[in-house]
């Protein structure tokens, strides 16, 4: 694996990583706190991933999501009688590091980081996701575990389930997932590559095309393919549920690890799909799927 740290969208937090890691380090047990939802539990499972390969001592517990809990309300941390608690807030406000309180725990929030983007090197900012930072996190504390590699895939699934790709290009998304793509965790193919993706990600799409496409890409050249694929993908612009920065992601950048049949984005779906409604649950189901995940290294 490369260093998380070292790309643009960490620069601004990598002091921060650091200092979290050998607070970690030092603890004699930590306590893992995180919503049952599916960003707590890739935030939750990247940073037991780093504890199970390195024997740090800890405990994990899922709280009630934000979907659970009244909206003047906010989930207050519960600080453990002894040991380090790790408080995951996936979709709290975006802080700046200089705003950012002093507690006694690890609060674990989405931060507002810039990164420089083309040949001009133009600023851009946007908010590092906690999947993410617990990502890197995981990687600072075990580098080459064999359980932090196999999640590794997901690191930038937090970001692809915020809503900024909902309305624009968001850099963040980009640099991470290029990075990961580069290391190799997962290679990057057009929609007609993946053996099986989940149906109804895209609104309009015509399943029956897709699978006649699918059939004949081997046989195209890059012309045939793309003219294919502007045919395919042209009823779907009608339908304005989806950003056009998630339908590019959608059609030309799916992610797939290994010999899977189902890219990443397939099993974040389906794996947000098939979440419990109820709150009682949905935390039983999240520890349960964190099992499977650290396990497998797969949603589905």
């Amino acid at each position: 694996m490369n260093d998380l740290l070292h790309t643009h969208p960490f620069l601004d937090v990598k002091k921060r990583i650091l200092e979290l890691s050998e607070q970690i380090k030092v603890a004699n047990m930590v306590h893992i706190h995180a919503p049952a939802d599916l960003s707590g539990l890739l935030s939750l499972s990247m940073l037991e991933s780093a504890f199970l390969d390195t024997g740090i001592k800890y405990r994990r517990r899922f709280l009630p999501s934000d979907q659970h809990i009244p909206r003047d309300e906010r989930l207050q941390p519960e600080l453990p009688k002894e040991g380090l608690l790790i408080f995951i807030a996936p979709f709290e406000d975006t802080w700046t590091l200089e705003d950012l309180p002093h507690s006694e725990h690890i609060h674990i929030t989405p931060l507002s980081v810039s990164v420089r983007l083309g040949s001009n090197q133009s600023e851009r900012r946007g908010a590092l996701d906690v999947v993410a930072q617990c990502a890197a996190l995981a990687a600072q504390m075990a580098p080459n575990g064999q359980k932090v590699r196999l999640l590794r895939p997901f690191a930038a699934t937090g970001l692809w389930l915020r809503e900024a790709l909902d309305t624009t290009f968001d850099p963040i998304h980009t640099a991470v997932r290029d990075h990961l793509r580069e290391e190799g965790s997962f290679r990057m193919v057009p929609l007609p590559e993946v053996p099986s993706p989940a149906s109804g990600m895209i609104p309009g799409l015509s399943e029956r095309m897709l699978s006649r496409l699918q059939k004949g890409w081997l046989k195209m050249d890059i012309d045939a393919r793309s003219a294919a694929l502007s045919e395919l993908i042209l009823p779907t612009l009608a339908d304005s549920s989806l950003s056009t920065p998630r339908l590019e992601e959608l059609v030309w950048h799916r992610l797939m690890i290994g010999t899977s049949d189902v890219d990443v984005m397939s099993q974040i779906y389906l794996a947000e799909k098939a979440w419990p409604e109820d709150s009682a649950e949905a935390k039983i189901h999240a520890s349960k799927l964190a099992d499977l995940f650290l396990k497998t290294g797969h949603l589905t």
